[in-house]
């Protein structure tokens, strides 16, 4: 079935209220974002579950899809009522054509190469190199698929401090992405740790179409011995209250590897791991970085 596409701009603060009426008046989904990206005035935010960004956009691009039959200015102008927006803004329609969308998102995820010789393959893909450690994932409700800057910094880490023998725990597992490298890099035994079932479960399953035995569990309280190698993808408030917890979790003399953090915030999780941790140069990616240490 087509649908149609309707976009209109707006002052930031109206964005929330008038994606909520668009969804009251029929709208089938709806999307905003800086109306200003791509130009000098685009704001990237970036914040965490429990705080208010510092700034916001100064516009929003506000964009409903609705069903073609529908009456769009009917739809359009209740939600521009019910939202407080001036009822002769402007907005732009355009016919979206229905097509294969599995095909199409899955055209967006191609192998990755993480180093020479470690790959994140998805499913529908033959491995580029065949005789590299690759890493069968395809994307799902679990972070993790080796496209974002945190998780290639961790699995470039992992290859270098991953020696045969050693035990891993992957804190914040997610699609157990870390885990699975971990263990196809040669670590003898590995546990990944998630507070969300749904990660928990989709990592156990990753964990066997890749071959790999790591365990995951739902909470820390469960893994049952050190590692000597822990790494921890997270973001920085869940890091900074984990700290005690991670510390107590790592072998002495082990290694850690902490991201999920951007620049601004490296300073602050460093001097909360350092009672416990000498820190090594940390390593930067759009961004975003990660923390690496020894355990004391």
């Amino acid at each position: 079935m087509p649908y149609v596409s309707v976009t209109t701009t707006v002052e930031s603060r109206l964005a929330d209220p008038l994606s909520d009426a668009l969804i009251a008046a029929g709208a089938l989904s709806v999307d905003t974002a800086d109306a200003d990206a791509g130009t000098d005035w685009e704001r990237p935010i970036f914040d965490e579950p429990g705080e208010l960004p510092a700034t916001g956009w100064v516009r929003a691009r506000v964009t409903a899809l609705v069903r073609e039959d529908a009456d769009v200015p009917a739809l359009v102008g209740a939600a521009l009522r019910e939202a407080g927006v001036p009822a002769e803004s402007a907005y732009e329609v355009t016919r979206v054509e229905d097509e294969d969308w599995v095909r199409r998102t899955q055209a967006q995820f191609v192998p990755q190469q993480i180093t020479p010789g470690l790959w994140i393959v998805p499913s529908w893909h033959e491995p580029p190199d065949p005789q590299a450690i690759n890493i069968v994932l395809d994307p799902g409700l679990a972070f993790g698929t080796g496209t974002h800057p945190t998780t290639r910094l961790c699995l470039r880490w992992l290859a270098r401090a991953v020696e045969s023998g050693l035990s891993v725990l992957d804190i914040g597992c997610g699609s157990g992405i870390l885990a699975i490298a971990a263990m196809k890099l040669g670590a003898l035994r590995v546990c990944g740790v998630d507070i969300d079932p749904q990660a928990v479960q989709a990592a156990t399953q990753n964990a066997a179409r890749n071959g790999v035995n790591a365990k995951f569990v739902a909470a820390a309280e469960h893994v049952q011995e050190r590692g000597d190698i822990i790494v921890a993808n997270i973001l920085a408030q869940p890091l900074l209250v984990l700290a005690p917890l991670i510390a107590n979790l790592n072998a002495s003399g082990g290694r850690l590897a902490l991201s999920g953090i951007l620049e601004a915030q490296a300073g602050e999780v460093t001097e909360t791991y350092r009672p416990w941790y000498d820190f090594e140069p940390a390593a930067h990616e759009d961004g975003w970085v990660l923390l690496s240490a020894v355990r004391r």
